[in-house]
Order: structure tokens, then C-alpha cells, then sequence
């Protein structure tokens, strides 16, 4: 009897061992199952930072390249500069003198949409895209034009060699009406100061003064804000954001309006969403003192002929979003200047108007230059 509770308990032994098994690996597998869940929300949370980081720059830039052919204005061409390189004109209408529009900083061709279309009626009106911006592509490294030994990238000294030779290879009848806005401004007052036989008026609006990059409030923003906004915003269209942002309408095109046409709207869309068109505005903006530099270097060197008349159109302030102390500070150094370079310069003021005129008061700037071309058809017609 003592031997079979013996054995029985013997037998019992390994049983209550395995019972016991069990209870024994319980916290072991709490962990191991803890370590599995971990690592597959870590998996499933690094899957999602994939498909977040590389699909939507892949889908951007898919379609980037469809939409860089399809969006092409239909009445611009591709002109052939040398070196391999294209840059976009549009030239609507027929007569001279031609009107050449040169944009602002950092800006396609598009803004000056009802500016052209107004002209047009009396003659050639011609804009065009800086090299980076818009439909023109930028340089290449590898490729010269000799420029580059002077005049760095993206400033005005590069960007007139540029239109002189575009225009140039368009064929574009002389003298011609030069209108320039901001940078554009700093280009048409270099381009005529050198070329000044090809250019019968300089037309500037809200021209930036040179020494404004000499005041340390004006560097703090420019450098300190608005280059560093437009820096998030090329980042942004890199990564695909932007579109993004367009699709849920937190971000719009400059030119919008019941008279710009879908194709136009479009297009800048298309560019908002560019990442070669938003670092070339980058580059203009950041190297804008530079500029500034060459032009004022080069008006002491050759002032302009006596031959070519200045007009000068400004608001009621450089730009309504700044303060108001950096208004009052460009508007003063504009007027210096002004008085020193260009003392018999026609003045217009377009009240309620700051730096984006070109787009959101366009008819007071198309007025003025219809003027100047009937006045300039009414002089060949008695020569």
C-alpha cells in the first residue's frame, strides 16, 4: 500500500511539474508578446513615415513632368539663347515700338497678364521668364557664357546678359519700351544704361533702391523673414507638400480673379508646386543686394542717354504686409535716389497700390503705357 502511494506520488510529480509549467512561463510570454506588439506598431509607424516622406515628392514630380508640357502657354515659344539653352517669350499683339515686360523678384511672367492683354490691342507686348523661373530652365554648371567671370548666379549683371541675347535671337524690333518691376526694375535700369540705343523708355515700378540693403532693420526682415519663408516653401514643394496644400486650398496662386483663365491659374499652381521654379525665386531674392550692387556700379559708370525717357510708378507703399517704418524707409531712400539718378523722370502715384500693382491694379500702369506708345507711334508716323 506504501508503495503504491509511493509510486503514485512519483507518478504525481511530473504532472504537478507540467501544471505548474505554465503558470511559471506566463510572465516570460507577457514579454515576448509585449516585444512582439512593440516592434510591429514600430514597423507599422515606420511603413507609414515611408509612404508619407517618399510617395507624394514621387507623385509631385510624376506630375510635374506632364503638367511642364501640358501648361505651356500656347502663344509662347521656346527661343534658342546658346549654349543649349531656352527661355520662354510670349509676344501677343502686332506694331511697334514693342513693350518687354521684365517681372518681379522671384515672379513668372504670368503676373503680367492683364498689363499684356490691355496693351496688346495697340502693339507687340513681350514677356518673358527669367532663367530658373517659369518655363526657363536654369543654366547648367557646365555651360558659359563668360558672364560668370563678372556676375554671379541669379543676379541682374546675368540676367541682362540673358534678355540680350534672347531678345536678340527673337528678333525684337528697336528701340523698344523696357518695363521692369522690382528686380525687373534693377534689370531694365542696367539694361538701358549699357544698351541704351535699343531702348526709346524705361518704365520702373516700385524700383528698389540701392542702399535700402544698407539699413539693418531692412536686412533683419529681408534675411531674418522673407528669405527664410521662401526657403520653407521651396522645401515644401520639394517634398510634395505644397501640392498637397493647393488640393486642400490652404494655399492659392497670386493671379486669381474672374478675368485669369484656368490655364493660367493652373500654371501657377504648377510653379507653387516646382521646386526649381521655387529655388530660383530663393536664389533672386537672396542674392538681391548683389544686384543691387552691379546696378548701382555700373549707372556711375555709364549714365544713361538723354535720348531715353524715365518714367517711375509707385504706391502708396513698397508693400502693405512689412511695417510700416520699413515703408517709410524705402520710400525715403526711392526718392533719393530718384532725385540723384533720375531728377526728370515722369512720376506716377497709384493710390491704394504697393508692389503687387503689376496684378492687383493693373489698369492705372496700363494706362501709362498705352500713353507712351501712341506717343511713340504719333512720333514715327511725323518722322
Amino acid at each position: 500500500m506504501r508503495k503504491r502511494t509511493e509510486a503514485q506520488t512519483s507518478n504525481n510529480e511530473p504532472v504537478n511539474a507540467d501544471r505548474k509549467d505554465p503558470v511559471q512561463r506566463l510572465p516570460s510570454q507577457a514579454k515576448a508578446e509585449g516585444r512582439v506588439s512593440y516592434r510591429s506598431v514600430l514597423t507599422t509607424i515606420g511603413k507609414c513615415l515611408l509612404v508619407i516622406i517618399f510617395i507624394p515628392p514621387f507623385l509631385n514630380y510624376a506630375s510635374l513632368q506632364r503638367e511642364g508640357q501640358v501648361l505651356l502657354p500656347k502663344d509662347g515659344q521656346m527661343v534658342d539663347v546658346g549654349l543649349g539653352q531656352k527661355m520662354h517669350l510670349l509676344c501677343k499683339g502686332k506694331g511697334q515700338p514693342v513693350v518687354v515686360l521684365d517681372a518681379p523678384t522671384g515672379m513668372s511672367s504670368d503676373v503680367w497678364l492683364h498689363v499684356q492683354e490691355s496693351v496688346a490691342s495697340l502693339t507687340m507686348v513681350c514677356t518673358y521668364d527669367r532663367m530658373g523661373l517659369g518655363f526657363s530652365k536654369r543654366q547648367m554648371q557646365n555651360e558659359t557664357t563668360g558672364t560668370e567671370k563678372v556676375w554671379g548666379l541669379s543676379t541682374t549683371g546675368r540676367m541682362v546678359d540673358d534678355l540680350h541675347r534672347l531678345l536678340q535671337a527673337a528678333g525684337i524690333a528697336k528701340p523698344f519700351i523696357l518695363v521692369g518691376s522690382e528686380l525687373g526694375a534693377l534689370n531694365g535700369r542696367f539694361f538701358t544704361h549699357i544698351h541704351d540705343v535699343q531702348v526709346s523708355d524705361l518704365v520702373l515700378i516700385d524700383p528698389i533702391p540701392e542702399d535700402v540693403f544698407e539699413d539693418d532693420q531692412w536686412k533683419e526682415y529681408w534675411w531674418g523673414k522673407l528669405v527664410p519663408s521662401l526657403q520653407v516653401r521651396q522645401f515644401s514643394a520639394a517634398t510634395g507638400l505644397s501640392r498637397l496644400l493647393i488640393i486642400l486650398g490652404v494655399m492659392e496662386p497670386a493671379v486669381t480673379g474672374e478675368n485669369v483663365s484656368e490655364d493660367v491659374i493652373q500654371r501657377q499652381k504648377y510653379l507653387l508646386s516646382n521646386p526649381a521654379h521655387q529655388s530660383s525665386a530663393v536664389d533672386e531674392h537672396y542674392f538681391l543686394n548683389e544686384s543691387a550692387a552691379q546696378v548701382r556700379d555700373i549707372t556711375t559708370f555709364k549714365p544713361l542717354s538723354s535720348r531715353t525717357a524715365v518714367s517711375v510708378i509707385t504706391g502708396d507703399s513698397f508693400d502693405q504686409e512689412i511695417p510700416e517704418h520699413l515703408n517709410q524707409m524705402v520710400a525715403r531712400l526711392q526718392k533719393k535716389f530718384l532725385e540723384e539718378s533720375y531728377p526728370s523722370a515722369n512720376h506716377i502715384h497709384i493710390k491704394g497700390a504697393d508692389r503687387r500693382m503689376i496684378y492687383k491694379k493693373p489698369s492705372a500702369i496700363s494706362q501709362h503705357l498705352r500713353k507712351l506708345v501712341h506717343q511713340r507711334q504719333a512720333k514715327q508716323q511725323s518722322e
